[in-house]
């Protein structure tokens, strides 16, 4: 990571995080999530891209897996060879974004996140990754706590049930004041318009 260093602030207070795309799928249900993971990650790729260009930090907020020597070249070496490989190919980590190592669901605990997004100069939060009713959730409940605005895009989650998508999204959208429209309804600009 040696071009990761925090230089500028993150443009419109915001920042991107992709939660949970380092993946093999390699776990009961995975291999059947796979089209809706490859939906998302392409609407997650869209976004990346679109966030790059205005200045948006991307933020990787990867479970560990249980591989507790593990840092994010040996994730996407792991998942070479499993049914979540073209998912990691597509969007792994550009060596200037940020790689946070998660132990648990939300990306908050027992992290370095809570440290790293306000020296980023966050206050925005755009939610994307799996799985939508678990570890993005839970990543966006304790955002809240911690008084982030928040947009969970709802074209860029997924888990291993539509309907547990749709209801986790509605907790966010109803409990935690998040924006769930899709990218094609919201683009980044429009998000870090609304801020003003």
């Amino acid at each position: 990571m040696a071009n990761a260093e925090i230089e500028t602030p993150a443009s419109g207070s915001c920042a991107l995080l992709i939660i949970d795309m380092i993946t093999d799928l390699d776990f009961p249900g995975g291999v059947e999530m796979l089209p809706v993971v490859a939906r998302a990650a392409n609407a997650i790729d869209r976004l990346r891209t679109k966030c790059r260009e205005v200045g948006v930090p991307i933020v990787y907020v990867n479970d560990n897996f249980g591989q507790w020597h593990s840092e994010r070249s040996r994730l996407v070496d792991l998942s070479q060879g499993t049914p979540g490989e073209e998912i990691v190919d597509r969007l792994k980590p550009h060596d200037d974004d940020f790689f946070v190592i998660k132990p648990q669901f939300s990306g908050f605990y027992a992290t370095n996140l809570a440290v790293l997004l306000p020296k980023l100069g966050a206050r925005r939060l755009i939610v994307t990754g799996i799985s939508a009713d678990i570890c993005i959730l839970f990543t966006a409940a304790d955002a809240h706590m911690r008084e982030y605005d928040l947009w969970v895009p709802s074209d860029c989650v997924a888990s291993q049930d539509e309907q547990r998508t749709r209801w986790a999204l509605d907790i966010m959208a109803n409990s935690m004041k998040a924006e769930t429209s899709s990218t094609a309804e919201l683009d980044v600009g429009q998000w870090m318009e609304s801020a003003r």
